[in-house]
């Protein structure tokens, strides 16, 4: 076999190795559009497990926009876990806008878990939150449902560490809440909406959050229910239940003293009745003992038969003449 063939063979075997290790049109790539990188880096990429992909396309990007960053930083960002294609993006963002934002800056947002590009684009074009529909109410008991926007831009400097929109939207409704329980009557909130929202706008709610509050706007407000009148209603209704108690509580103590009281006639009676059958024995023992006579026991008898009479005739007997004729 002739040798010249031979060895166009390895070197066209080694060229297609060398390609496929080795992105060679990526490379080629980068060098057209005026990326300074060494192929060799592309190969060091390749050992390191980074896709070349992942750092060549935004630093070509970012050559073409005029930002300054190097492959390491590119890189070390890539491989901390952080998406390098939004890091250029949010600083050629930031530089269109005239804003400043470093790499280090930038770099270390995105790693925060914030969307940095996103977070350039609100700053530059404010974003417009819409609150709920909060319930406040008026010093005279009407109740008012209130929806506000709130327009916020980024705030750059405290992304990392700052509150999210939860944060600024929980204490606009409180702000919300607080000037309209404030107010006299429902009426003057209804008069002024715009009250609300210069009260709460100047509560400085956005410290500490990550965004701005550029304006809160009152959306709409509704009336609802009469919350003052209802709780009158519920205590009235609780004050009869009370009296209710306390009405039950005095029949039972009533009932339980007339039962006691019953019982006590009846035990009376019972000592009456013991009484009345000890009276015969006694009167036996008198005559027998001599000391009362027999016409004494009659006249006894008489008085007896004329209080039954009185008592009969006190109780509507009509028949009692005819009874003391039998006798």
């Amino acid at each position: 076999m002739n040798p010249a063939i031979i060895i166009a063979a390895v070197v066209i075997v080694i060229v297609l190795i060398f390609a496929t290790v080795i992105p060679v049109g990526m490379w080629i790539s980068a060098v057209a559009s005026g990326v300074k990188i060494n192929i060799f880096s592309l190969l060091g990429m390749k050992i390191r497990r980074v896709k070349p992909a992942k750092i060549v396309a935004p630093l070509i990007k970012a050559t073409k926009a005029g930002i300054k960053v190097s492959v390491n930083e590119l890189e070390a960002h890539y491989l901390a876990g952080g998406n390098v294609d939004d890091v250029v993006n949010a600083l050629i963002a930031a530089e269109r806008a005239g804003m400043e934002l470093s790499f280090e800056k930038a770099s270390a947002i995105d790693l925060a878990g914030r969307n940095v590009f996103e977070a350039v684009k609100m700053s530059v074009t404010p974003k417009v939150i819409e609150t709920p529909q909060i319930s406040a109410v008026a010093k005279d008991g009407i109740e008012l449902l209130v929806k506000a926007r709130v327009t916020v831009r980024t705030n750059i400097d405290q992304l990392i560490g700052g509150a999210g929109e939860a944060t600024v939207l929980a204490r606009v409704g409180e702000g919300i809440v607080t000037t309209v329980g404030s107010a006299e009557k429902h009426s003057e909130v209804l008069e002024n909406p715009d009250d609300i929202s210069k009260v709460v706008l100047e509560k400085g709610l956005d410290s500490g959050t990550a965004y701005e509050i550029i304006s809160i706007d009152i959306a709409d407000i509704d009336i609802g229910r009469n919350i003052g009148a209802n709780l009158q209603s519920l205590q009235a209704e609780a004050n009869t239940k009370i009296a209710q108690a306390k009405a039950e509580e005095r029949r039972a103590m009533a009932v339980a003293l007339e039962q006691e009281m019953k019982a006590e006639v009846v035990k009376a009676k019972s000592e009456v009745v013991k009484a009345e059958a000890e009276v015969p024995r006694a009167m036996a023992e008198a005559l027998r003992s001599g000391n009362i006579g027999v016409m004494d026991y009659y006249k006894l008898q008489n008085v007896q038969a004329d209080t039954k009479m009185k008592n009969d005739i006190g109780n509507g007997v009509t028949d009692f003449v005819d009874t003391k004729k039998d006798k």
